[in-house]
């Protein structure tokens, strides 16, 4: 996938060491063991892609994420009218994972200045995220931190709701069930610290792409917003489900100890092939890095993929559950 001749490029020397980010989360939940009594406890445990609670026949979600460094690509190409879906679609996706319904959203937006156009574009994209998701948005906070924010921060929290029995976390996996893989929309909102270094090294967000984009255009996409999955979580029976976020197919790990055998992904957009033949990227560290065109998996027992890929006709089937813990890729392990 990536040119030999060129400096391979990796998102930890771009700024981002997700093995150390991962071992920062691990110390600062270990610090979180108070728990509420009474009403409305804690469900499960902390690691999955929402946090549960307790409340009566149904239970609540609380999901929090944010759009990130593509900031910096909208303000380069002084576009921010789709970072809102964005900043939804981050929060409502690990929803969707353990089929809990989003109902609410409250925006949080630091800056070092305000700009009244800035926020009107936010806000268009907000409102665009909120209609593609069904879901109110119910107010925000807006802080002016000069001297603690250069530019601007856009992160949001989400409310989601379902009855207990409702719920998919994973533990309903077992050897054989099939994988099917929906596409990206393209690089959604995780990466960008990396895609960024190349660019800025090696080209411009102005460039125009042999596929009719700039590079700017192509990396503001907005982050696909998997509605559908609360069609086919009704219609058939899953498993489990994943959101290909930050750290790539590491992400299935979430779901539990199991075997996922990644066998025939789908195709990664030329955006991939762009990033990766550019910064001389390894495939292992794209996989680790991106979404690689694939940005939800569906995880089911096989009487099941028919109504998935009826419902979702751009899904694939990309692999299946083994016995042998752990993710591999095309026959790979992949750490």
């Amino acid at each position: 996938m990536n040119n030999p001749d060129k400096k391979g490029y990796t998102y930890a020397e771009a700024g981002v060491d997700i093995d150390l980010e991962a071992t920062a989360v691990k110390v600062l939940v270990e610090q979180l063991t108070f728990r509420r009594s009474g009403d409305f406890s804690m469900l499960g445990g902390l690691g999955h892609f929402a946090g549960l609670i307790e409340f009566g026949d149904y239970a609540l979600a609380l999901a929090v994420d944010g759009v990130g460094t593509k900031m910096l690509i909208a303000d380069e190409m002084k576009d921010w009218s789709t970072l809102g879906i964005d900043c939804i679609a981050m929060n409502v996706n690990d929803l969707y994972v353990m089929n809990m319904e989003p109902v609410a959203f409250v925006d949080y937006i630091a800056t070092d200045s305000l700009s009244i156009d800035k926020m009107k574009q936010i806000g268009k994209g907000l409102n665009e995220g909120a209609r593609l998701s069904n879901m109110n948005l119910i107010g925000g906070e807006t802080a002016t931190l000069k001297g603690l924010v250069n530019g601007l921060d856009l992160a949001g929290t989400c409310l989601g709701v379902q009855k207990k029995e409702n719920i998919i976390s994973g533990e309903a996996i077992t050897a054989g069930d099939v994988i099917i893989g929906l596409p990206s929309s393209g690089v959604h909102s995780n990466g960008l610290t990396l895609a960024r270094k190349i660019v800025d090294t090696c080209s411009a967000y102005t460039d125009m792409m042999e596929w009719g984009k700039t590079l700017g255009e192509e990396l503001l996409l907005p982050t696909r917003i998997y509605s559908e999955v609360l069609r086919v979580t009704a219609a058939c029976e899953v498993h489990g489900m994943c959101h290909i976020t930050g750290g790539g197919l590491r992400n299935l790990k979430r779901l539990g100890d199991y075997g996922f055998d990644i066998t025939d992904p789908i195709e990664p957009q030329p955006i991939f092939e762009w990033i990766s033949e550019t910064g001389g990227v390894a495939e292992d560290e794209m996989y680790r890095t991106f979404n690689m065109g694939m940005g939800y998996l569906f995880v089911v027992p096989e009487e099941s993929v028919s109504t998935v890929l009826c419902l979702v006709p751009d899904g694939k089937v990309v692999g299946k559950i083994t016995d042998e813990p752990g993710v591999r890729l095309k026959g790979t392990a992949f750490e």
